[in-house]
């Protein structure tokens, strides 16, 4: 394969993923105080650690018995995913007044209330797992033989542009969504993305001897959908889809959900409890009957 072309497909399906991760973000965030500040802080650290990452790739990788890079990535996976339940268990609480009224977003995050930092770590996350596989994936291109590196700047910019296009479509979409019921839908793509970040760590640790597989191939939908063609790529990304996945990938997705699905219902239904009552009303007098 022609060397730009190879990079153009790398870069596209990297950039693809982390732009679908920010897209949702952005429309998850969408009228929040110096939200674009945030993600963009996100974006740079993100890179930041995937440059990190590439000059260090070798220690990485000879690391724990040479499966260091097996477990990093399951480890910035799993933290992804701590963050996004947690992001979704706080929303459980505040979405509905997020939605009631946006106004009050500002000043929620302006007084602390709202974990913006826990989404722009997730932000950060992303580009970083996504940054440091294409430094590695463009180094394997550009030393894979004479002149291969000819072609790779311009197959590069080709691959940004387009997997930036497809992010950017996701995002216009989920802005035609009724303010009323953004919070919801995205809510439950993060839902989903969490679980499917779950799954693919498992899949690392089972790389990595760490974790028994419970079944090398549970189903093969590859011939259907490809891991490697754009719709396996984008959702891989947005549900966790993998067309051969093992047991235990299944067993993380499950319980990932479960999990952050009980704790969101824990404490909606903690909040709504005192809600029924007026809290205020113990302290005015009661009203007399005149006889």
């Amino acid at each position: 394969m022609h060397p730009m072309l190879a990079t153009a497909i790398i870069v596209f399906r990297e950039v693809l993923e982390a732009a679908l991760v920010v897209s949702i973000v952005l429309a998850a965030t969408r009228g929040v105080f110096r939200r674009g500040l945030w993600v963009s802080g996100g974006v740079a650290g993100g890179l930041l650690g995937a440059t990190a990452v590439a000059l260090f790739a070798e220690a990485i990788a000879a690391a724990a018995s040479g499966v260091g890079q097996e477990l990093f990535n399951a480890a910035v996976l799993l933290v992804a995913v701590f963050m996004l339940g947690w992001h979704n268990v706080w929303m459980s609480q505040h979405g509905r007044e997020l939605a009631s009224s946006l106004k009050s977003v500002g000043a929620a995050v302006r007084g602390g209330a709202r974990p913006m930092y826990v989404l722009a770590a997730v932000v950060a996350v992303a580009v970083l797992r996504e940054g440091s596989e294409l430094v590695l994936f463009l180094y394997g291109v550009a030393v894979s033989g004479p002149g291969a590196s000819k072609g790779m700047l311009t197959g590069a910019l080709i691959g940004v542009g387009a997997g930036s296009a497809v992010g950017a479509t996701l995002y216009l979409g989920l802005l035609r969504i009724p303010t009323s019921r953004l919070f919801v839908v995205t809510g439950w793509m993060i839902l989903l993305l969490a679980a499917g970040m779950a799954s693919q760590g498992a899949a690392f640790l089972v790389q990595a001897d760490m974790l028994p597989a419970l079944g090398e191939r549970m189903w093969d939908t590859s011939a259907l959908i490809s891991d490697e063609g754009v719709p396996g790529r984008v959702l891989h990304t947005l549900i966790g889809y993998t067309a051969r996945p093992y047991g235990i990938q299944l067993l993380f997705y499950l319980v990932t959900l479960g999990v952050i699905m009980a704790l969101m219902k824990i404490v909606n239904g903690t909040r709504r409890g005192p809600s029924r009552a007026d809290p205020a009303a113990a302290s005015r007098p009661t009203p007399q009957t005149i006889n």
